[in-house]
């Protein structure tokens, strides 16, 4: 296994990643390729905001995202798929946090899911277009 597929998702859409996440799995699977799923939880400890939360809210947060996250895969996949995906949450912008972790991990396809439906239908969410604009590798949308 030389490369990875990274998934990129957000957990605070509830199920709405699910096909996301299982179209990544197909797309890795097809490759013999390590599934990488990634969300991203925001940094409000270096703003203004931050200073209305305790110290250790950041700490909750990660915590919180990667019991989403499990379960959010979880229900996508199998237990055995899930155990060979690797988990990650990352702190900051969603698509800047992506693009770095896609520089550091090279992965042969990034997976992202479109904006909700509604007239959203037509456009591509901020995040899901600046990785599509900014990638270095192929990235496939899943509406």
């Amino acid at each position: 296994m030389t490369s990875s597929v990274l998934c990129a998702v957000d957990i605070s859409n509830g199920q709405d990643d699910l096909k996301t996440i299982q179209t990544a799995a197909r797309l890795a699977a097809l490759d013999g390729a390590q599934l990488d799923v990634v969300a991203v939880v925001p940094d409000y400890g270096m703003s203004t905001v931050g200073s209305f939360f305790s110290k250790d809210h950041h700490d909750k947060m990660v915590a919180e995202a990667k019991v989403h996250l499990n379960q959010l895969v979880s229900a996508a996949l199998d237990a055995a798929q899930n155990a060979k995906v690797r988990h990650v949450v990352a702190t900051g912008r969603a698509y800047e946090e992506v693009l770095k972790l896609a520089k550091k991990s090279k992965p042969a396809l990034i997976v992202v899911g479109a904006s909700k439906s509604d007239f959203a239908d037509y456009l591509l969410g901020p995040n899901a277009a600046r990785i599509v604009r900014h990638a270095t590798c192929s990235v496939y949308v899943v509406r």
